[in-house]
Order: structure tokens, then C-alpha cells, then sequence
């Protein structure tokens, strides 16, 4: 019962507008009796809240215990000010993610000054194959979780410019350990381009990557290529001041 609780937990957080008991119960796959019962549980611990149009949604317990997570890994007191300093020399946003098995989670994110940016959302998963950060957190991870996410991770095209051959997606991912960063132009979105580095750890190991995003009528591959500087300056004083995972 603890996992289906658990499933539903993650469920509601991909309804950040609030979800019904009986499309909740639809895409857990669970009984709407059960879904109810589970609900009415998690929410007397206030992980779970109900609202006036009977849609359920996260509580303020979960962004709680998110917060605590956030303070304890360093990612708010350290990561912040880092990001900041990024965003001040680029004018772009600068995002920050870690890997997660199949995925990356997206843990911190400072916008940009152009009036027109991209964003990010804390807490939200993203690809790995197509972004420029998921690049660098394959790349840089410890060799044995590379090779199984190379032959293992699906690569559905997402954008107009997606590397969805294995062969070449593993020639891309080569390039990127012999370069030290990564792009993306167009390949997780139409119109995005972006460029990141990682963040490494003891033995060359990626503990997190960094990034800085624009949108491609504005900017181009080259003119990002002139934020690598500030990335690299970033993800070397990350590496000191970030807690070990």
C-alpha cells in the first residue's frame, strides 16, 4: 500500500493544477474506492489536499519536505548565487539538474534579463538524450552506468533536430567527454538552443550539470558557445562548495 501511495504522490505532482479521484484512479490503474482511501490517508498527513472544485493536489507537506532536500544537498544556499552570477554575464536563463536513472531532475533554475527566455521548473523531470545537460550527465557518469544508459535509453524525437540513431547518439555523446560540454539546437524543442557542462566530482564523475538556454531567433550555436566561460567558472566552484550526493 506504501508504493500505491507513493504512485499517486507522483501522479499529483504531474497535475500541478489539480487532478479528479477518478482520472487519478485511471492513470494509476487503481480502483476508485482504493485511489479514495489512499487519498483521504496522505491527506490527513497533509501530503495531499482536496480543493473547492474536488481536485486533488500536493500539499504544503511535500513542498516542506522538498525544501529540506533542497537546503541539505546545498542547492539552494550554494547553487543560487552561483546560477545568478551565470545569468548576470549571459543575460540567459541558467538551469541546474541532476541525473535519475532514465531521466534528468531539474533542481534549480534563475531567469534570465531578456524579456523573452527559457524557463525551468524545479521538480520536473526532462530527457537525457536531447538537452544539453542530459548530454553531460551521460557523458560524465561513472562508466558502467554510461554504457547501460547508451544501450538502454529510449530516444524518441522530440524536437525537429533529435539524434534518435543509437550509433550516432553514441558518437555524440563521445564528442561531449572529448569537449568537456554540450548542445543542443532544436532537439528537445523547436526554436530552443542550448549549451551545458557538468559539474564533476571526485574521479571525473558528473554530480550535477549546468546550463544556459535561448531561444534561436535570438541567439545561435556560436554566440552560446561564448557563454562557456561563465558555465565552466560556475560548475568548477559547484564542485567545491556542493555537498556529495
Amino acid at each position: 500500500m506504501v508504493g500505491k501511495a507513493l504512485r499517486l504522490l507522483v501522479l499529483l505532482g504531474d497535475a500541478p493544477k489539480g487532478i479528479t479521484l477518478s482520472e487519478l484512479a485511471r492513470q494509476a490503474g487503481y480502483p476508485v474506492s482504493t485511489t479514495h482511501r489512499l487519498l483521504n490517508s496522505i491527506a490527513r498527513e497533509e501530503f495531499a489536499v482536496l480543493d473547492e472544485d474536488r481536485r486533488w493536489s500536493l500539499g504544503l507537506r511535500m513542498f516542506e519536505l522538498g525544501q529540506r532536500v533542497l537546503h541539505a544537498r546545498g542547492f539552494a544556499e550554494t547553487a543560487t548565487p552561483v546560477l545568478r552570477r551565470i545569468t548576470a554575464e549571459t543575460g540567459e536563463s541558467a538551469l541546474m539538474s541532476v541525473l535519475d536513472g532514465h531521466d534528468q531532475l531539474y533542481v534549480h533554475f534563475v531567469e534570465g534579463t531578456q524579456q523573452v527566455q527559457i524557463t525551468g521548473e524545479p521538480g520536473r523531470r526532462g530527457p537525457l538524450h536531447c538537452t544539453s545537460m542530459g548530454k553531460c550527465l551521460i557523458a560524465f557518469a561513472p562508466q558502467q552506468v554510461r554504457e547501460a544508459l547508451l544501450a538502454e535509453l529510449e530516444l524518441p524525437a522530440l524536437g525537429p533536430r533529435t539524434i534518435t540513431d543509437r550509433a550516432a547518439f553514441r558518437a555524440e555523446i563521445e564528442q561531449v567527454r572529448r569537449d568537456g560540454y554540450a548542445t543542443a539546437e532544436e532537439e528537445h524543442e523547436a526554436g530552443i538552443i542550448a549549451i551545458g557542462v557538468p559539474v564533476l566530482g571526485p574521479g571525473g564523475t558528473a554530480t550535477a550539470a549546468l546550463s544556459t538556454a535561448a531561444p534561436a531567433f535570438r541567439s545561435s550555436l556560436e554566440a552560446m558557445r561564448e557563454h562557456l566561460e561563465p558555465l565552466r567558472r560556475a560548475a568548477r566552484e559547484l564542485a567545491i562548495t556542493l555537498p556529495g550526493r
